[in-house]
């Protein structure tokens, strides 16, 4: 007979409460953590805004789009130069990767304050291909702080080549001056050497008259002793 009360009712249908016996289970596989580099560890994000980019296909006369996700312009920590940089927002595949170089120049799109295009040498593909890239932000204001960093970074990098040039050509002066310097003492050493040959020439020569007497007068002596034993022989003859 089934009962009418409620919480007996709850009793029956609450299944009964499993027991925590303590024990560990220890899992399967072991993962380990791994370190993920993504190339951008010795650089500063100069500017992060997301957005959309497209290519201009010359065989099809028209854009494409490479991608939606995040522009970014980084600064290495060491060498000063500045690349572009973007990456799908889901996949992370680079769809734009090159330097800003002196000389590069961004304008907006005609008929899109939103938009802007450039030239430049990609390398997202894996190989440098003259690429002509569109760009679209949701907001002006962020298309004109793009441009603005663009222009200002491309000012800088010319006047980090101006530096670098500098550089370059004050060391090789240096490396001409210690040439020259090194050919002057060869020079230096060549001249000296027919003057030390000629020395030592002279000594040789005026040591040979020298020797010259000395052999002639230990002949004479030689020769002497000879004359004086006949004078004795003599003497001893007249003797007798």
């Amino acid at each position: 007979m089934a009962t009418a009360d409620p919480e007996l009712r709850e009793e029956e249908q609450t299944p009964a409460e499993e027991e925590d016996t303590g024990a560990q289970i220890a899992p399967i596989v072991r993962l380990e953590e791994v370190a993920v580099t993504t190339g951008e560890e010795d650089e500063d994000a100069l500017l992060d805004l997301k957005s959309k980019l497209y290519r201009f296909d010359k065989d099809g006369n028209q854009w494409k789009e490479r991608g939606s996700g995040t522009v970014k312009f980084l600064k290495h920590k060491v060498s000063g130069k500045v690349r572009l940089v973007m990456r799908q927002s889901k996949t992370l595949k680079i769809c734009a990767n090159h330097l800003i170089i002196a000389g590069m120049t961004v304008q907006e799109h005609a008929g899109n304050e939103k938009s802007c295009v450039w030239h430049a040498s990609d390398y997202a593909d894996g190989e440098l291909k003259e690429e002509m890239f569109c760009i679209r932000f949701a907001s002006i204001e962020n298309c004109k702080s793009f441009m603005e960093m663009f222009q200002e970074v491309a000012e800088s990098q010319k006047q980090l080549d101006d530096n670098e040039d500098a550089s370059e050509t004050a060391e090789a002066l240096e490396k001409l001056s210690v040439g020259e310097e090194k050919n002057k003492d060869k020079a230096s050493e060549e001249k000296a050497a027919p003057v030390k040959e000629a020395a030592s020439t002279e000594t040789k020569e005026a040591a040979a008259p020298a020797e010259a007497n000395k052999i002639a007068a230990s002949t004479e002596a030689k020769e002497a002793v000879p004359k004086q034993d006949d004078v004795e022989k003599k003497g001893e003859d007249s003797t007798a």
